[in-house]
């Protein structure tokens, strides 16, 4: 007869779950997390692929037109994957839009999106229209 212990550690607790130290202050109630703001990926990957299923097309027609490895353009739409502006333009142009086209769909749904979020007020973002675009890396 063996006496085999479990493979498992023993926690002993210090203090009672949910118990604070003597002298600490009591616990408030947490914020509510604020909405995240989308990022440059995804919305520029949900324009590629609203725009490549409006002209019913194939991720892999797609990808094979614009040179781009067909799971590489999946990631690209999915917001997976920073596409280098090289990427954008192929995959752009092989849906017959030119890189700005891309990019000012992009913007324009950012601005959507900023405005219908209050965080987005108090983060100092305006939703002020402009006919001009500006990217910083």
């Amino acid at each position: 007869m063996t006496n085999q212990l479990p493979n498992e550690a023993r926690v002993i607790p210090l203090r009672p779950h949910g118990a604070r130290p003597p002298g600490a202050p009591p616990r408030q109630a947490q914020p509510a997390p604020a909405a995240k703001e989308p990022l440059w990926r995804d919305l520029v990957g949900d324009v590629l692929r609203r725009e490549r299923l409006a002209q019913e097309r194939t991720l892999k027609d797609v990808a094979d037109e614009a040179r781009i490895s067909m799971p590489y353009l999946s990631e690209v739409e999915r917001g997976r994957k920073e596409a280098s502006s090289e990427v954008l333009a192929a995959a752009a142009h092989a849906l017959g839009l030119g890189l700005g086209d891309l990019l000012t769909r992009a913007q324009g749904e950012l601005t959507r999106v900023a405005s219908r979020s209050p965080a987005g007020s108090r983060h100092g973002i305006t939703t002020s229209s402009h006919d001009g675009m500006c990217l910083a890396a």
